[in-house]
């Protein structure tokens, strides 16, 4: 039996994308392996989001083809999307995909093999218009499990390579997500997470349904017991919609809502779509109708024209609003975006500082927030587990470890929290 071996770079679309590829092997009668394990075929889904992530993808690449000089190599998604050529140079690499027609990959190893040619299949993510279905049949996974409802993204925000890598918004079909959650809760999923490259505009191109819609339908299906969302626009949460989410049973109280800047003259040159007065509004009400919802966020320091006075201006505002967790990411330039040529750009020492003084802020917020629910009783979902130590999450995202004699793994539980360790919390369960 032939193998195939994964590894995937970047957000949670291509970990959905490549549990479909995966699929598609097994259906062609090959058996998955650890990727650090010898296999005929290495499938590399890439990212190009910083060029650290181009990086990672170039040494994937390579590390596949020294553990078989002999397999097939393949190198997929948004890098070999946006750099095809550039990919395809890279010595080893036998087929470059794009993030269109990821399903075909076991077809096109078959035709490199026959052809023994290098392949590039790569599309113009441009001109593709319908969301392309992936069926997901059997899951690696039994606890969480990341659905894939859109495509796309018409934000265009000055440092971002993403929507020339993935095209215009493209949504799900309603019937088929409700279709693919009935079989996750059939497959023994509790939760699931509604995954998108731009979420917040599910259903812009269908006309007749929007995000908070399609979670209003999923509440309803048996078997399934919490629903999160990914990344979200802060400009998604209208009050109609928070007061209509903050009714749905199943959804959890944690949202991640992506900021990028606390200065409003840094997110005008970013082409964010928002002020930071906007943007704490919506913070306010969401706490005002959710009851211990957390709120987590991405930041950019060392935008180009980022002044001192800009970045103190951000840490102030991220001081002052005080959400659970931060993403802190050093700006990095990416070949073909606006702000490559944008003046004034931070040396790379000055990024590095600003980023340790946000990160050291993030520690201190995160553990604030943990401490908020100190001795109080939550609900805990665990994924992971060892040496009687088991891990898992409280709806708000709250890491949590318990020590248990019996396997809990799977299993929703009441424990109440009584420990704060910075990151996460120690629980004990309730009997």
């Amino acid at each position: 039996m032939k193998k195939v071996a994964f590894y995937t770079l970047g957000c949670r679309v291509n970990q959905y994308e490549t549990e479909a590829i995966a699929e598609a092997f097994l259906k062609e009668g090959y058996e998955i392996v650890n990727f650090d394990d010898y296999a005929d075929v290495y499938v590399i889904n890439t990212c190009t989001v910083t060029n650290v992530g181009d990086k990672k993808s170039r040494n994937m690449l390579r590390k596949a083809k020294k553990q078989n000089p002999k397999g097939v190599v393949v190198a997929a998604g948004c890098y070999s999307q946006v750099s095809p050529d550039e990919v395809a140079s890279i010595e080893g690499v036998d087929v470059v995909v794009g993030t269109s027609d990821k399903v075909k990959i076991p077809k096109l190893v078959e035709e490199f093999l026959k052809e023994e040619k290098q392949i590039k299949h790569v599309d113009n993510i441009m001109n593709i218009r319908d969301f392309e279905e992936m069926e997901i049949d059997e899951y690696q996974e039994r606890t969480r499990a990341f659905l894939k409802i859109q495509d796309g993204c018409d934000r265009y925000c000055s440092y971002c390579l993403i929507p020339y890598a993935r095209g215009p918004v493209r949504s799900k079909n309603p019937n088929s997500v409700i279709k693919e959650v009935n079989n996750l809760a059939l497959n023994g999923f509790k939760e699931i997470i509604l995954s998108g490259i731009h979420v917040a505009s599910y259903g812009k191109d269908l006309g007749n349904i929007n995000l908070v819609d399609l979670i209003e339908q999923i509440n309803s299906i048996d078997g399934i017991e919490r629903i999160r969302i990914g990344s979200v626009d802060p400009t998604f949460f209208t009050d109609d919609r928070i007061k209509r989410l903050s009714m749905v049973e199943k959804l959890c109280n944690h949202f991640h809502l992506s900021l990028q800047s606390g200065c409003d003259e840094t997110l005008k040159r970013m082409n964010r779509k928002y002020t930071t007065y906007q943007y704490k509004d919506i913070v306010n009400r969401l706490r005002e109708f959710i009851d211990g919802v957390s709120i987590t966020t991405d930041v950019i320091v060392g935008f180009p024209g980022e002044t001192e006075k800009e970045f103190n201006t951000t840490y102030e505002f991220l001081k002052d609003i005080k959400l659970s967790k931060m993403h802190v990411f050093k700006y990095s330039t990416r070949h073909g975006t606006k702000a490559e040529k944008l003046p004034n750009q931070v040396p790379a020492s000055i990024k590095e500082e600003r980023s340790e003084k946000l990160i050291k802020l993030d520690e201190e917020l995160e553990r604030s927030f943990i401490e908020r629910f100190i001795n109080k009783e939550m609900k805990v979902l665990f994924e992971e587990g060892n040496d009687n130590k088991f891990y898992g999450y409280t709806t708000n995202y709250i890491r949590v470890m318990v020590n248990s004699d019996e396997e809990i793994r799977d299993k929703i539980l009441n424990v109440r929290l009584i420990e704060n360790l910075k990151n996460m919390a120690v629980g004990e369960i309730i009997k």
